[in-house]
């Protein structure tokens, strides 16, 4: 590794300590720069490595709110704008017991890169809170919301902060931090927000668009490898959320079968293939659990999640794995079995779903690997889409939607293989979309002086 580089890690990890995710996620992109930075000596002398691994700004606040019985609840709120370099900082809202500082910033930093992938002018950041949604009330959500963007809005704006949805935060969510903001703004600004109804400013077929996305990622991948696709091939989908869902029917609809989809309790396995309308009234309409497929599906098989096992599903023989659930959810051992297993393609519809010795174990083995940044840039290309269309006042069909979303990704695909070819990387698309993404940065970067 280059010095450079070296040294850039070893302050990261002292400055950012009780930060694991942060500093995987750096790690795994500065990583994969070394040979970028060894032929530019400007990357150093510009201090472009320090600068990006530094967020502009951090947003720490509380969100006090009452539950159902009346008691004052508190939890605590993140916004990180981490890059403003080609655009107004955009990315999503995760709400779920897992979120911390460090989460947000992993966050934030993959942020950056994959909406740089995507050739439109957004740049990075990410928010959130460790309030969990799940088993609360309407009303209580809706409190918890409110209070949550009382605070938030001092800091977002249509071309400032554009936040939008991310785990434990969907349409319901979305629906009521924007009544708020509007409220507090007395203004109807349409685009402060992604991922809103179709009723109130939303764009036609955002909410496929990270499950689109992932497998048009996937298709051209498989199809520049052998020209291979997804006709007959056997597919585990981790998750059970949008991702999942829309990755799982665009898949079926180019001839694949799934048969394995999970959520946070275990995963479920039927050797007939997936019933998706099943999985969409399960999880959109009942917001119930995975295991009550097996109601209706008696031939299905139900595995539970451990302590020692939180993943079973990637011990489910299959051609084609899609991590759509959360990070790390593929570890080295996980690997090692899905290999073992046969599987000939990873793409990751989650964010960093996959841990660096994994990765480094399916390149070693063959595995054509679709890394997060690039391969789930689906869902945040579609919300710049959607605030275009709110700056227009004017609205695409879900067709006109999905025709640049696909363009979108075949560009993206095209921009991660053509890094890899100049850097005689071989089919490393994880390393050339970091490069990608880098090279354009940094190009930014120095454009704009040091600021």
């Amino acid at each position: 590794m280059s010095m450079y580089v070296e040294k850039v890690l070893d302050d990261v990890k002292l400055k950012n300590s009780g930060e694991p995710e942060f500093f995987q996620a750096v790690d795994e992109v500065l990583s994969a720069l070394k040979p970028v930075v060894e032929k530019n000596g400007d990357y150093e002398k510009f201090a472009i490595l320090e600068r990006m691994v530094e967020p502009e700004r951090l947003i720490i606040f509380r969100i006090p709110w009452v539950d159902d019985s009346g008691k004052i609840r508190i939890n605590r709120g993140y916004r990180v704008q981490f890059s403003s370099l080609i655009g107004p900082y955009k990315g999503g809202l995760r709400f779920h017991p897992s979120v911390n500082q460090s989460i947000i910033k992993f966050l934030g930093f993959e942020q950056v890169f994959k909406n740089a992938l995507t050739g439109l002018p957004i740049g990075g950041g990410k928010g959130g809170s460790d309030f969990d949604p799940k088993g609360k009330s309407d009303a209580e959500v809706m409190r918890f919301c409110q209070s949550f963007m009382t605070e938030l809005q001092r800091h977002i704006g249509q071309d400032v902060d554009v936040p939008a949805g991310d785990i434990g935060v969907g349409a319901r969510e979305i629906g009521y931090l924007f009544g708020q903001y509007k409220r507090i703004k007395d203004a109807y600004e349409g685009g402060v927000l992604t991922g809103k109804s179709v009723a109130y400013g939303g764009s036609l077929a955002r909410t496929e668009a990270t499950g689109y996305g992932l497998i048009y990622f996937m298709r051209e991948m498989l199809k520049s490898n052998g020209g291979n696709s997804f006709e007959g091939k056997t597919v585990t989908i981790s998750g059970s959320g949008n991702v999942a869902i829309y990755a799982c029917q665009k898949a079926q609809e180019l001839g694949a079968k799934v048969v394995a989809m999970s959520d946070s309790n275990g995963c479920i396995y039927d050797k007939y293939g997936i019933e998706l309308n099943d999985i969409k009234r399960i999880k959109e309409v009942e917001r119930g659990r995975i295991k009550n497929y097996l109601i209706n599906h008696k031939e299905a098989v139900y595995t539970e999640a451990t302590a020692e096992n939180p993943f079973p599903i990637w011990s489910i023989k299959t051609d084609i794995a899609l991590p759509c659930a959360t990070q790390n959810e593929i570890s080295l051992d996980a690997a090692k079995l899905l290999v073992q297993n046969g599987v000939t393609a990873v793409g990751e519809g989650a964010n960093m779903p996959t841990s660096m010795e994994a990765i480094e174990y399916f390149l070693a083995n063959n595995v054509l690997f679709a890394p997060a940044k690039a391969a789930n840039a689906g869902g945040v290309a579609t919300s710049a889409i959607e605030m275009s269309q709110n700056s227009m006042r004017f609205y695409y069909t879900f067709e006109e939607v999905d025709r640049k979303l696909e363009n979108i990704m075949k560009n993206i695909f095209k921009s991660c293989k053509d890094a890899a070819d100049r850097y005689e990387l071989g089919n490393n698309y994880a390393a050339g979309a970091n490069i990608a993404a880098f090279t354009k940065l940094a190009e930014a970067m120095i454009a704009q002086g040091v600021v």
